[in-house]
């Protein structure tokens, strides 16, 4: 998009009590395309193991079919800014819930690894379009001194999507006696849980028909009567409309469509780009993606049973939504660059623990376990990095990324940074199943290396931006 927005000025105000209510159900219909996002992370966790099984994949194959869908959120996320600024922001949440539908159905009906992964490329594209269109439609149609947390309800999304893929999976496969494989129907479990995805992508495309345009993108394609009427509803009584429609011609007025060329400096990319590239990669080097891809073939390739092994997982998503929670209260309290510190130093502890513990493995194939002491040090550290990860970098990282950049670069740069996140979670995905035959302790102690240098990055590179309006970021 030419911008995310503009922040109304002075005599702006914020929303009016009577119309809060209104903006935070806006603002959590388009964090429907983070809930997408969620789902899509952890309904997979269900069916890797049975997937495996039925096709019989390699660890690296496997990986592939797991990762692949990154791939297509990174296409998603890269076109789009730039389609949102021909039809409209509204439009690609809709394009985005008919791709997530059509994968959600091809996924649970497969007759090939090969085709499986082509549809799960399909819904990463949708996926990777609601990842950008979210943040970027809160951000211009918050009033300034809800931002933090209304941009918060991305990663709310996210968590509640994945707690509830994990609810769902773990009723399904109660429904088929405890076998992933089990027929249910006449499908198998596993494909029961891929297609229940259909029903939170058609809630999504329902959502977006009851939510108002961009005041933004209204105005610049000459819709102003409309967007005032937008404006009203989400800054209330008491507002000069007139005076904030031409406020935001002005803005734009001053900007030209950015482009990947505006990024670049005098050695590759400007400054701000790299450190948008870097809080979007160490929020996924650290490993957030590998206990929501894979957390059940995890538990069980260290002895726990399926039904424990879901159940484990169900209750990290639980731990997932509390830490987002204490993130969205403290977020506009604290700061963000506080909150990623603590984040990053409990992340490391967290995860060198885990290290630990895994490395008192023994058996291979079906015949693995942990000593009793290290298998409860392992489940408590995992859910403490996930903690530790919800209440700091899940959470702040979104926000950071629609505040740091300069209005005439925010839609490119934003775009280049979310393609860089999806790339490094593609990565980590595609490389733990074989990373864990190597070493599953090797790997998380890579995962704590990560967390740990990501501390002086925040320190060195990264400027606090609470309570600063997006003009006063560039």
């Amino acid at each position: 998009m030419t911008s995310t927005a503009q922040a109304p000025s002075s005599g702006g105000g914020s929303a009016a009590p009577d119309h809060l209510g209104h903006v935070i159900f806006i603002t959590a219909a388009a964090a429907m395309g983070g809930f997408l996002f969620g789902y899509d992370s952890s309904v997979i966790n269900g069916a890797t193991v049975a997937i495996q099984h039925k096709f019989e994949l390699s660890a690296d194959t496997l990986g592939w079919v797991t990762a692949i869908a990154l791939l297509g959120c990174a296409l998603g996320a890269t076109i789009a800014g730039r389609v949102a600024d021909r039809i409209g922001r509204i439009r690609v949440m809709q394009m985005a819930a008919v791709l997530f539908a059509v994968s959600a159905v091809g996924s649970a009906l497969p007759f090939a690894v090969w085709d499986l992964m082509c549809w799960r490329f399909i819904g990463g594209i949708g996926i990777g379009m609601a990842s950008v269109i979210g943040p970027a439609y809160i951000a211009e149609v918050a009033p300034p001194a809800y931002r933090g947390r209304l941009a918060s309800f991305q990663q709310a999304a996210i968590v509640i999507g994945i707690a509830v893929s994990q609810l769902v999976n773990w009723g399904i496969l109660n429904m088929a006696d405890g076998d992933q494989r089990g027929k249910l129907g006449g499908l198998e479990a596993w494909q029961w849980m891929l297609g229940v995805m259909v029903v939170p992508a058609v809630l999504y495309g329902l959502l977006s028909f009851v939510i108002p345009e961009s005041p933004r993108f209204l105005v610049s394609v000459g819709r102003d009567v409309e967007a005032k009427k937008v404006l009203a509803e989400v800054e209330g009584t008491g507002v000069d409309f007139d005076a904030r429609v031409a406020e935001i011609e002005a803005g734009m007025a001053g900007e030209h469509k950015s482009t990947f060329k505006d990024l670049l400096g005098k050695v590759g990319f400007l400054p701000i780009v790299w450190i948008g590239i870097g809080l979007s990669v160490f929020q996924q080097l650290v490993g957030i993606n590998v206990i929501f891809y894979y957390s059940n073939q995890l538990w069980q390739s260290v002895g726990k049973d399926p039904s424990s092994s879901f159940l484990y997982s169900f209750e990290t998503s639980i731990v997932n939504i509390i830490g987002t929670v204490i993130a969205m209260i403290f977020v506009d309290r604290i700061g963000r660059k506080p909150l990623a510190i603590i984040g990053s130093a409990g992340m490391a502890v967290s995860l060198f623990t885990c290290a630990w513990a895994f490395s008192y493995k023994t058996g291979s194939g079906s015949d693995v376990s942990l000593p009793n002491g290290q298998g409860l040090t392992a489940i408590i550290a995992a859910n403490a990095f996930v903690l530790f990860f919800a209440l700091s970098w899940g959470v702040v990282v979104w926000v950071l990324l629609g505040e740091i950049f300069p209005n005439r670069i925010r839609a490119a740069a934003l775009g280049v940074a979310a393609t860089a996140q999806w790339l490094a979670n593609f990565a980590i995905t595609k490389t733990f199943p074989s990373m864990s035959e190597w070493s599953l302790s090797g790997s998380y102690i890579i995962y704590g290396a990560f967390a740990t240098l990501s501390i002086p990055f925040v320190l060195k590179f990264v400027k606090e931006t609470k309570g600063k309006t997006l003009e006063e970021m560039g």
